[in-house]
């Protein structure tokens, strides 16, 4: 049965989101928060009675049966995977990064020239600075740079210097694990153009709800920041790109 088609609200304007973020990252952040309210849910129960059993569970069945319906997964757990394990790699990919980087600095600080061509053809130039910062798409970007233009010759040269030859063939380990894990991820995104009205409002409906769990939790838990960030939406949104000591912090976990 399709549960939204019984409990649709006409007041939803047909096929306009109410929110500016992607389809899945929003579905995520949703069944997140949901799972949040679940490990609360005596405290909340008890302030608020239009929570009481089954309405969590309600709604994480409602997300997981919006995600299986109209992205074609299975749940959220499986979307909270693929997202993850792009994060859990991106994050070694980066420590491995930094390291070349301090390296090849200190290596060729006697010869400029040459240290600042390394570091643009491996795409530290463009891209480290975003990446560092959390930036995915940007580590994306450094780690494919280094992966095409890391020649023998470069190769050789740098380490010569010192760098362990180990530590560059894992980089390009990673940018292939990355690219094909970044390919399941992208797989689970549709496209705002592909998604048709009905899964708009859908859509709608979860975010409503869960804007309204966010707003309300907040204010049950003041003077509890930390139990605050496990129901502020557009933190757990952008958590979803950095990194899992991050997201750790801010989601409880499960699965």
């Amino acid at each position: 049965m399709n549960i939204f088609k019984q409990t649709k609200s006409s007041a939803m304007p047909t096929g306009q989101r109410f929110y500016t973020v992607k389809d899945v990252e929003m579905l995520v952040a949703a069944s997140t928060i949901v799972d949040n309210a679940i490990c609360h849910k005596k405290f909340l129960q008890s302030k608020r009675s239009t929570w009481k059993d089954p309405f969590f569970d309600d709604l994480k069945k409602k997300i997981d049966e919006a995600i299986s319906l109209y992205l074609g997964i299975d749940s959220a757990r499986e979307l909270r995977k693929a997202t993850q394990g792009v994060v859990t790699n991106l994050k070694a990919a980066a420590v491995l990064v930094a390291e070349v980087k301090v390296q090849v600095e200190e290596d060729f600080k006697g010869i400029p020239y040459r240290r600042d061509e390394i570091l643009n053809d491996l795409g530290f130039t463009s891209h480290y600075k975003k990446a560092k910062a959390g930036n995915q798409e940007a580590m994306m970007e450094l780690l494919d740079c280094f992966s095409k233009n890391l020649k023998a010759e470069m190769r050789a040269e740098i380490i010569e210097k010192g760098t362990a030859p180990e530590t560059l063939d894992e980089i390009i380990d990673y940018a292939e694990v990355l690219k094909n894990a970044r390919a399941v991820q992208e797989s689970h995104k549709a496209g705002k153009k592909n998604m048709n009205a009905e899964a708009v409002d859908a859509f709608n409906e979860i975010y409503s709800s869960i804007t309204s769990i966010c707003v309300i939790s907040r204010k049950f838990f003041v003077g509890q920041p930390e139990i605050q960030d496990q129901f502020n939406f557009n933190k757990i949104v952008r958590l979803q790109s950095l990194k899992p000591k991050a997201i750790k912090s801010i989601t409880l976990s499960h699965g």
